[in-house]
């Protein structure tokens, strides 16, 4: 069958945007002709510098004839109603047929030539491509991401002929703007296609750019007994940069390896594209570097090493300049230039929030077997590189930086790899720090920030999320789950929350709202009010500590929703493991807040379900359920102590009371020891007695004391079984 073949030529494209500008045509292209009717065998898309392409094989030369059935109205209609549905199909009245008293139109359409359809999909496409950022030129109404120079549209072997702004199709395209023949190329298809563009220094499969980099680039590297440094993020980039990817090994004055890799890999990395190369036999980075250009240069690349070699230099003279002033200043005036810096108008400063995480880090630290001591001087470091050199320039190393400077401060390693990895993990892919003193400091940074942004309602809405919040919460999760933390989330929530509270309500009043600094500086009683605002917030958060601490019972009530987030937050990580969601929701109803027991709970729940006995007893769960519920909606259900021994008493009425004692007794020894499988195995003891209750007893007795004792005899094996989980959230 035909093949198309579409190629948008353009100006450079940003690599950035390439893959999913590949991705959006796709799915642009194949909705469409879907939508027309058209069928095919085989769709790709490719994207580079300078061309988006697509290749459609097996589309069929026409769609075909169609005939649809319409249901109108009853023929017993309203006379409005039937011309609406005579307007709607085209149709006379004639022409409608009639079953058992329905009219219906059969409506008939000729298939369309394909390339009738190709056009119309191609300039609809074009015009309404969802670039990030686009742009108009010429004048023309056309919008792309850079001006378009020619568009290539072949359907088997001839040009789909049509215009788009002034732009007409043609079966040509170009070669590579500096390595090519020069001439236009004109093609049949899409082997012709890929064969002369290959011919004249042009790769259009970014698997096959990256392929090549790699290759070339590991070769140059071995070549001198070196070996790449991997980073799978720039080189999907630099495979985006060039049609013809050539690496170049540089070199760099050795003096510059004293910088901290990180600096060095970023310079390379961020301003140049460059990789950074490594010594096998050493430790570190090696004096070289590996540019990707988009020429083969007649001497082997080395006039193109020697120009990057000298651009380089120069960004690490910059580095290098930080890095010695840096040293100069210190933390001390690092810390004190925070409080003149913002952290969220409602939320007071940096420096106001390096209180809160470092207070909270030092409550945190026992639970994590960390220094309370280390745990505090880490947080008070943590945010101080913020107002270096190095951060300024490079934002990436936020935390990085920190590290570096309090070790060569004199702080411990441990202080030291706190402030440097207090932030992780950011993301699904990042690690997760193990080391104590770091997962205090990590923990109480992430709960501080969403605390804070729930207070002042600056909750994650949708798919908006601008504070990372979500991102917060899991980072939280997975430092507890992985650190095997067994904390009751609970009882911190709360000190945290009061501090951002009482920050915010003080906050308008501590920046003198409608007052000049001169104002602040000589009014006695504005200081007076802040002095007040100081103290309530040091005796609110004083007595939420003090009554966490000495009323076992006291429970933290989630008005701002945050354990609800966070169950919603680790549902969504359970379920990328495997785990149904409303597993999680059955446990969370427990009203358990500590993240380890909750997982350990789903995990033994979702084995006991998967066996015949759990699958059972959560049906005689929901029957038991299911009567009790109707009851309740006339009235209060007996509860009490079951009787046996009752006169005429069904046998499996008593061995089930029998049965459900001992699972109780069971049930909540196992719970007590947090062995949830031992619970499980209690409550597969009770799948027997309750099948056999359903089947040979009747609950709804005209007798009413042996129907409230059946009634009883339900609500308990309800509420044994909700000592576990909530089985009513649970789907089967």
């Amino acid at each position: 069958m035909p093949q198309l073949l579409l190629e948008i030529f353009s100006e450079e494209i940003p690599a950035r945007m390439q893959q999913g500008a590949a991705r959006d045509l796709e799915r642009m292209v194949s909705d469409r002709l879907k939508a027309a009717g058209l069928t095919w065998d085989a769709l790709n898309v490719f994207a580079g510098p300078r061309r988006l392409t697509l290749v459609i094989d097996g589309l069929p030369a026409a769609t075909p004839d169609r005939e649809e059935e319409v249901k109108g109205p009853r023929a017993s209609a309203p006379e409005q109603a039937l011309d609406g549905f005579l307007r709607k199909t085209g149709l006379t009245r004639d022409q409608l047929t009639e079953r058992d008293g329905v009219l219906f139109a059969v409506l008939s359409s000729k298939g369309r030539a394909t390339t009738d359809l190709v056009a119309e999909t191609v300039d609809q496409v074009i015009r309404t491509f969802p670039w990030p950022k686009s742009m108009r030129w010429g004048s023309g109404t056309l919008r792309w991401v850079r001006p378009i120079k020619r568009i290539l549209c072949i359907f088997d072997g001839k040009v789909v002929p049509f215009e788009i702004d002034g732009i007409p199709s043609d079966a040509i395209t170009e070669g590579h703007r500096f390595l090519g023949s020069g001439q236009l190329l004109k093609v049949s298809d899409f082997v012709d296609y890929r064969t002369q563009l290959e011919k004249n220094f042009v790769l259009i499969d970014v698997a096959d750019r990256k392929l090549r980099i790699l290759e070339q680039a590991k070769a140059a590297c071995a070549a001198r007994g070196l070996s790449l440094v991997d980073d799978d993020g720039l080189l999907d980039e630099v495979a985006g940069l060039a049609e013809w990817p050539t690496p170049i090994l540089g070199d760099m004055d050795p003096q510059f390896l004293a910088l901290p890799p990180e600096v060095v890999r970023l310079s390379m990395k961020v301003h140049q594209k460059y990789f950074a190369v490594r010594d096998p036999s050493k430790d570190g980075l090696a004096p070289n570097f590996l540019v990707v250009a988009n020429v083969e240069a007649t001497d082997g690349g080395k006039a193109l090493a020697a120009g990057n070699s000298r651009v380089l230099s120069a960004r690490l003279n910059d580095a290098h300049f930080f890095w010695d002033e840096d040293q100069k200043v210190g933390f001390d005036a690092w810390n004190a230039k925070l409080s003149g810096v913002t952290f969220h108008a409602k939320l007071g400063t940096l420096a106001e929030r390096v209180e809160r995480i470092a207070a909270l880090a030092r409550e945190i630290a026992p639970l994590v077997g960390a220094d309370p001591d280390e745990a505090e001087m880490a947080a008070r470091l943590s945010k101080a590189d913020l107002l270096s050199g190095m951060v300024s320039e490079f934002p990436e190393l936020q935390g990085i930086m920190g590290g570096y400077y309090a070790r060569l401060a004199g702080h411990s390693d441990a202080v030291a790899d706190a402030v440097r990895d207090h932030y992780k993990p950011q993301g699904p892919a990042d690690t997760v720090p193990t080391a104590p003193v770091t997962v205090a400091v990590a923990l109480a940074d992430k709960l501080d920030t969403l605390v804070g942004f729930f207070v002042i309602n600056e909750k994650p809405t949708g798919s908006k999320d601008p504070f990372a919040l979500r991102r917060a919460a899991l980072g939280v999760i997975r430092l507890v789950l992985e650190n095997n933390v067994r904390v009751s989330l609970g009882r911190y929530l709360p000190t945290v929350e009061l501090r951002a509270a009482v920050i915010m309500a003080g906050a308008q009043l501590e920046r003198g709202e409608g007052a000049t600094i001169g104002d602040i500086r000589n009014n006695p009683e504005y200081l007076k009010k802040l002095q007040e605002v100081k103290r309530l917030r040091d005796e609110a958060y004083d007595a939420s500590t003090q009554r966490a601490e000495e009323d076992p019972s006291w429970e933290y009530e989630d008005d701002l929703g945050i354990l609800a987030f966070f169950a919603d937050r680790l549902t969504v990580l359970l379920r990328d493991q495997g785990q149904r969601h409303d597993l999680v929701a059955a446990v969370f109803a427990l009203g358990d807040d500590d993240l380890v027991r909750i997982v350990r709970r789903v995990e033994a729940l979702a084995a006991f379900l998967a066996t015949d006995d759990g699958a059972n007893l959560l049906a005689g769960y929901k029957r038991a359920s299911n009567i009790l519920r109707a009851e309740e909606k006339k009235g209060p259900v007996p509860t009490g102590m079951v009787q046996t021994g009752l006169p005429n008493q069904p046998e499996p009425e008593t061995v089930l009371a029998f049965a459900v004692g001992a699972a109780r007794t069971a049930v909540e020894t196992a719970l007590e020891t947090e062995d949830f499988a031992a619970a499980m195995t209690a409550l597969a003891r009770l799948r027997t007695p309750v099948d056999v209750f359903f089947e040979a007893v009747l609950v709804n007795s005209d007798i009413p004391a042996e129907r409230d004792n059946r009634l009883k005899l339900l609500g308990q094996v309800r509420d044994v079984m909700g000592q576990v989980a909530d089985f009513g959230q649970i789907a089967g």
